[in-house]
């Protein structure tokens, strides 16, 4: 098997996207296993929907779409079989808004006669005009990731401006198949600033948003009278104005994300105000903003992420000062404030799906359980997983629960879902099976495993490789009492040779050691995390950049360290 990493530079190659030609896998994810006759889950534990008890039974489905469900159904000869028993079934998770799959298009130069105070729309980041299905590629940015994460569709957001397009709902099938669900759902917005242009500000921003609505609203009305009256003259469109047209129609929300309270006040300002459709995504903090959403009833998707707990855990009050320990008090009192968000909602009566914007693949269940572990009900977790965002996306005829004569999108777990011992074993989406490695958990104790220590201080050779060619380095590990920190060599982008930047975040559980690193090109900083399973002296795992995806890589203990 092929190792990965970086040539001519990894922040070059990244930079340009060629890593976001291939998206790597476990197992077998190619979906070659094509749901083309008839097929069956057989024996297995199903929760059909949120709240449902579960049942024991078979899901029968061919070419896509639910046959049958439940303990009596008759399997026909043809039936090819997936044995389900001891494995637990859930419907396909939904992604309400996400970025999966999307490259950014490239920004366009600025006219020599350019005026900072009047760009053209285009420049400025307005382009209502755009669909994400046009950035969006199956074999990309982190795809598979998601899709063995159990997500099955995506409401993917284009990337750009304040006004970046509109979004579209993606199937995480196969990729030689049509992925598109529905083509332009809802229109993207946030309150970005055009750098160095008109609007820089947030009040710039609603100023420009209320200006494209209005001149809108006016076209249509000019529309409507040239087509039902003579002697008008004709109107004139243009592309801005034809890409808002389906909001000021009301025919699709706007998705806004907002980054504060403020955000969040400002957009639903703007809303009664116009009169759209919207939906809300980005905010953190809701605690300040939930009598306000639960009046307005407006649609929420919340970040599937929570903070980490490092700051929390690297607390030592013992020989702490009074005004170190309130400061102490401050931070964990914030940071389980930020862990109850989705149980606040939850409580408000206020039902939200989940974004995965901004959030790794790998820790999306963790999240999902540290919100359980902080007040929010499991049957609130799966409905923000299925049914919330189904409802909230208009796709509830068709995906959210598993019932005869929807999709046939599955999630496919070795324990209930919510547990931290279960691993997702199958994911079906769009009636393609993918199968992925069930590992042997071990126990987390400081390192060790059932084979013994696990020692990851000392010298790492690494290789990786990318589709344009491999390359490797050092990875130098060391240990101060409990802690790990060190550094990591690779390729230097501007092609001086090999550089060495400090890893951060060093996190040893079980056999499973990860760990951050950042590398700048061309004034872009990449955040790269890898995350390997320890074997004796051999590490294999992968290499992910969020805006990427991942790719394999291995290492070798070739210098341990003398201390123990």
């Amino acid at each position: 098997m092929k190792r990965q990493f970086l040539k001519a530079g990894m922040a070059g190659l990244l930079m340009t996207g060629i890593l976001a030609q291939t998206a790597w896998a476990q197992s077998d994810p190619t979906g070659k296993r094509r749901v083309t006759e008839t097929y069956a889950i057989t024996n297995a534990t199903i929760f059909a929907s949120p709240g449902q008890q579960a049942t024991k039974g078979s899901v029968l489905f061919r070419d896509g779409v639910i046959l049958g469900i439940g303990a009596n159904v008759q399997l026909p000869k043809e039936a090819q079989l997936i044995p389900g028993d001891s494995l637990y079934v859930y419907p396909g998770f939904i992604d309400g808004a996400g970025l999966t799959g999307i490259t950014k298009p490239k920004d366009l130069e600025r006219p020599k006669d350019f005026v900072s105070s009047a760009p053209s729309d285009e420049i400025a980041g307005i382009t209502p005009w755009r669909s994400a299905s046009d950035q969006f590629s199956i074999s990309g940015n982190q795809v598979d990731d998601w899709r063995k994460a159990g997500f099955t569709i995506s409401q993917v957001l284009p990337d750009g401006g304040m006004i970046p397009g509109k979004a579209s709902i993606m199937v995480l099938g196969n990729d030689r198949s049509v992925n598109v669900l529905l083509e332009n759902t809802a229109l993207a917005a946030n309150f970005k600033g055009s750098r160095g242009m008109y609007p820089a500000t947030a009040v710039g921003v609603m100023a420009k948003f209320r200006d494209v609505y209005q001149n809108t609203t006016l076209a249509l009305d000019h529309s409507k009278l040239y087509a039902s009256t003579a002697g008008v003259s004709r109107p004139e469109m243009t592309p801005t104005q034809t890409g808002m047209a389906a909001v000021v129609q009301k025919q699709i929300p706007v998705i806004f994300t907002v980054e504060s309270d403020l955000e969040a006040r400002r957009a639903i300002s703007l809303q009664k105000e116009l009169g759209f459709k919207l939906i809300l995504t980005g905010l953190e903090n809701y605690e300040t903003v939930v009598d306000l959403l639960k009046s307005t009833g407006v649609p929420v998707l919340i970040k599937l992420q929570v903070p980490d707990d490092k700051a929390i855990k690297s607390q030592k009050a013992d020989s702490a000062s009074v005004a170190t320990k309130a400061q102490y008090d401050r931070v964990k009192e914030a940071y389980e404030k930020a862990l109850a968000q989705a149980s606040l909602l939850e409580k408000a009566g206020i039902s939200f799906g989940f974004s995965t914007a901004d959030t790794k693949p790998g820790d999306a269940l963790k999240a999902v359980q540290a919100m359980i572990k902080n007040g929010l009900s499991e049957k609130a977790a799966l409905a923000a997983l299925t049914t919330n965002p189904a409802q909230i996306l208009g796709i509830s005829r068709v995906a959210g629960t598993i019932e005869k004569g929807k999709m046939a999108n599955f999630v496919i777990s070795t324990d209930s879902i919510f547990k931290e011992s279960a691993q997702i074993k199958h994911v079906v989406a769009d009636g393609y099976v993918f199968d992925y490695e069930i590992k042997k958990k071990t126990a987390k104790e400081n390192g060790k495993s059932d084979n013994g220590a696990v020692k990851v201080d000392g010298v790492w050779e690494y290789t990786s490789e990318t589709p344009a060619g491999s390359s490797g380095g050092e990875i130098t590990i060391t240990k101060e009492g409990d802690d790990y920190s060190g550094t990591i060599s690779y390729d230097d982008p501007s092609g001086g040779g090999k550089i060495s930047t400090p890893i951060k975040n060093v996190s040893l559980n079980g056999k499973t050691l990860t760990f951050e690193f950042e590398v700048n090109a061309g004034g872009n900083t990449l955040t790269v995390t890898i995350s390997g399973e320890i074997s004796g002296k051999e590490m294999d795992g992968t290499m992910s950049v969020a805006q990427f995806g991942s790719f394999p890589m291995s290492a070798k203990l070739t210098t341990p360290s003398l201390t123990f």
